[in-house]
């Protein structure tokens, strides 16, 4: 995909099969280091470092710890919202939401090879990330969530009409569990993000284990049915 603004190829995700996203609020007591050295040993290769509430300065150190881990462990290393930060730590990428800096905008601002996802929660809105250069995009909310409770619920036919139309990576998020994660995989997703039922489950490790377990269950299952 080559886009207006845009310095660099389209960079390559890896694994996108489970995306865990590391909240603090949502991680508690947790160390967030512990918490993701969890998740790669349970086998998850794409984390995000989500802080809604600490200045950029306050966050930095945490951020380059967090990083320094991913690029020892071959992770690729997501900051939501913060371009500043991204650049500071030199991430994989940057997430954006709906009320974040446009795609548009954001995306000549990121250093060469930089991820840029776009997180949505409607066909239209799909649309213009892609157009706007978006490497790859969220939609959500799948299910009933209380990280997100104000974020409208669109469901599984979304991602089914997302799917159908655009070619970038989509990823679904909001309430996916173990449990449910394969109707995501089948309705077209090419992969699943989780907040609490990994950062709040009693252990994070197997909690990716079940996810990464039922992900490749309902993607090799849905390869047999095409």
């Amino acid at each position: 995909m080559t886009t207006a603004g845009s310095a660099a190829p389209t960079p390559r995700l890896i694994d996108i099969d489970l995306y865990v996203i590391l909240d603090r609020s949502v991680a508690g007591a947790r160390d967030l280091g512990d918490l993701l050295d969890a998740c790669i040993e349970g086998g998850c290769r794409l984390v995000q470092l989500r802080e809604k509430t600490w200045p950029s300065g306050r966050l930095l150190p945490v951020a380059e710890r967090l990083r320094a881990r991913c690029r020892t462990a071959g992770v690729t290393f997501i900051v939501n919202d913060r371009i500043d930060l991204a650049l500071a730590v030199q991430a994989d990428g940057v997430h954006l939401g709906q009320d974040d800096l446009p795609a548009r905008v954001a995306r000549p601002l990121l250093a060469p090879g930089m991820l840029l996802g776009v997180s949505t929660h409607s066909v239209e809105q799909a649309r213009a990330a892609r157009d706007a250069g978006a490497d790859y995009i969220a939609v959500g909310a799948m299910f009933a969530t209380s990280t997100k409770a104000d974020h409208e619920l669109v469901g599984l036919a979304l991602m089914r009409r997302v799917c159908d139309e655009i070619t970038a990576p989509v990823v679904g998020i909001g309430g996916i569990t173990p449990e449910n994660a394969g109707e995501v995989i089948r309705a077209g997703a090419d992969g699943v993000a989780v907040i609490s039922a990994v950062c709040a489950a009693p252990d994070p490790r197997a909690a990716t284990r079940r996810f990464t377990a039922a992900i490749a269950e309902a993607r090799a299952g849905r390869t047999r049915l095409g």
